[in-house]
């Protein structure tokens, strides 16, 4: 993507502005769960805001640039303030790529009323960036969402165990996902896009 910088620099300004918008309704989306389940604490920590400063994180930017694929910075939540705090870990964990996905679809469904070149120019990148972020982050490895929610909703005794499991090897494996052998693609676009394919499809 930083190629575009130099190459297709409307096209670059508007894959930020899609990120910005993508990362930022996502990390919205766990802050609201979270305070709506009784935990203040992205409240107090400034997270409940459609500010997209409070919501960056560096390296999952810079991830996003390099690989296509990247995250937020973490919304911190506290389990004591939670009534069922694997469960509820786990919707708040599940807010968040269930936003991106409910906002590429409002995206698609007002996309049927604008002409061609404004879906293509404008929407298409960002629906597209929102069922990727969505997607990616629904993977069952930590520290993405898709670990919580896995974990979460499994009886306590395997949630528990596979959490352990997974917390050992989590950031080596979202570094092998996200890092591009192949002729610059990473293995988590292959693994993803043809999930990514079929939605867009779906939606456009």
């Amino acid at each position: 993507m930083l190629n575009l910088l130099f190459t297709n620099p409307l096209s670059f300004l508007i894959f930020i502005m899609a990120l910005l918008v993508a990362v930022t309704i996502h990390e919205f989306a766990h802050a609201w769960m979270a305070d709506k389940l009784g935990d203040p604490t992205p409240r107090l920590n400034e997270r409940l805001t459609l500010n997209p400063l409070k919501h960056l994180d560096p390296i999952g930017t810079i991830a996003l640039l390099i690989a296509r694929i990247g995250w937020g910075k973490p919304v911190p939540i506290d389990p004591y303030n939670l009534q069922n705090p694997r469960r509820d870990a786990a919707l708040i964990s599940l807010a968040g790529p269930a936003s991106n996905l409910i906002l590429s679809l409002l995206l698609a469904l007002i996309s049927k009323f604008l002409p061609y070149t404004i879906l293509a120019t404008f929407l298409l990148p960002m629906i597209t960036l929102n069922v990727a972020l969505g997607i990616f982050n629904l993977l069952p490895i930590p520290p993405l969402d898709g670990a919580k929610i896995l974990t979460g909703f499994l009886p306590v005794k395997w949630g528990v165990k596979l959490e352990e499991e997974l917390s050992q090897y989590g950031i080596f494996l979202l570094i092998v996902l996200i890092f591009p052998f192949f002729g610059g693609t990473s293995l988590a676009v292959r693994i993803i896009w043809p999930i990514i394919d079929l939605i867009l499809n779906l939606l456009l």
